[in-house]
């Protein structure tokens, strides 16, 4: 390593002096790379001219130029890159870079697969070595492993048997924008675990299952005439601004299974018998069900008593399929839920058809269920202990 030691001796100008690089390449099947080809991490050194002289280079700049002055004269040309601690003479074909818009510029393409063009940079040697390995672990079989096959899936019985509803996706999450004081990603995380937290602790069955940074593009709308006030009479302009804010969204199982209840309304019954009612953080819970109703027919009043007992919420996680959870946290700490009198409306109708519904309930842990209702376990998901 002491003869690459002088890579990190400062310029004058006070930057780490670097070296003519492959930066990636524009082959997108990294499966039909080999250890012949120009590989991302590749220090060029140089290479061999016409007249078989080596022609040394320093900067991608210097590169393409000695490049631009052969690539008439000849087809094939062996360039020496320096790659971990082997030197190696590549067999390349110099082509025009077609990223280079104002003036002509040349860089290396593999002799045998012209898909397999070099983008090259001027890069340290940390750089240059991190790509190394990036490429090392492409090309070396006992990175890649066996070669992939296409098989057949039954994609339709398996969501049919395996998802408490074909239209449902079993996970679900919610969407924290940050707010306009917080300037960082952890004030959001902390903001979006107080509400998965405050949520458990109210008794809503949440199974934390992952959490992850997303881009949001916001846009603001302004009124400006390019003075402080606006004078009566003048037209005002109005600006929309485009922004990227990075966000926060959790993951989570809306329970250990979700517990499916088909709800049948009898001859004469105006309503379904069950009373529902928000909570602070946006969940749908049932905090009454009437004896003899389609609900309690149904096995709800029993699911609701034992969780009344147990000290957990009764939580309606979907309707007719659809979910009725929060699903995310504006900038204006706003949290967006479903409308309550769409949920209404649902019912309503349906007792007016006097059509039966679906209901998925969140399960809690060691919860006992009436022979009548089904459950799909969401528990499967996670790993064993």
């Amino acid at each position: 390593m002491e003869k690459y030691c002088s890579v990190f001796k400062k310029k004058d100008m006070g930057s780490l002096q670097t070296l003519v690089c492959v930066k990636q390449v524009k082959q997108e099947k990294s499966e039909d790379w080999d250890e012949s080809m120009p590989l991302p991490g590749d220090i060029v050194e140089g290479f061999d001219d016409v007249d078989e002289l080596f022609v040394p280079v320093k900067a991608k700049s210097e590169l393409s130029t000695q490049l631009g002055k052969i690539s008439h004269l000849v087809d094939v040309i062996l360039v020496k890159v320096r790659r971990g601690d082997n030197i190696l003479k590549l067999p390349v074909r110099v082509v025009l870079d077609r990223n280079s818009i104002l003036q002509k510029r040349y860089t290396i393409t593999s002799e045998l697969d012209e898909r397999h063009v070099a983008v090259l940079g001027d890069l340290t040697l940390e750089q240059c070595t991190e790509l190394q390995e990036m490429s090392r672990r492409v090309v070396s079989l006992d990175y890649r492993g066996f070669s992939k096959k296409g098989v057949k899936y039954d994609w339709k019985m398996k969501t049919g048997t395996y998802l408490p509803d074909q239209r449902c996706t079993v996970v679900s999450s919610i969407l924290f924008s940050p707010l306009q004081v917080e300037h960082n990603t952890e004030a959001t995380t902390a903001r979006c675990m107080a509400w998965f937290s405050a949520a458990v602790s109210s008794g809503v069955p949440l199974v934390f299952v992952n959490i992850q940074t997303e881009q949001i593009l916001t846009s603001e709308k302004t009124n400006t005439t390019g003075k402080e006030k606006i004078s009566k009479g003048k037209q005002q302009n109005n600006t929309t601004t485009m922004q990227i804010v990075q966000g926060i969204r959790l993951w989570f199982l809306p329970g250990v299974s979700e517990v499916l209840l088909e709800m049948f309304p009898e001859l004469g019954e105006a309503r379904f018998g069950m009373d529902i009612k928000r909570t602070e953080e946006g969940f749908i819970c049932v905090y009454a069900v009437a004896k003899g109703s389609a609900a309690d027919r149904a096995g709800m009043r029993h699911l609701y008593e034992e969780a009344n007992a147990t000290g957990h919420l009764l939580v309606i996680s979907r309707l007719e399929g659809k979910s009725i959870m929060p699903a995310s946290a504006s900038s204006d700490g706003l949290l967006h839920c479903c409308d309550h009198n769409e949920i209404r409306d649902t019912l309503i109708n349906a007792i007016y058809r006097m059509d039966g519904i679906h209901v998925h309930i969140m399960a809690w842990p060691n919860q006992t269920r009436p022979a009548i209702t089904r459950a799909i376990d969401a528990a499967a998901l996670l790993p064993p202990n």
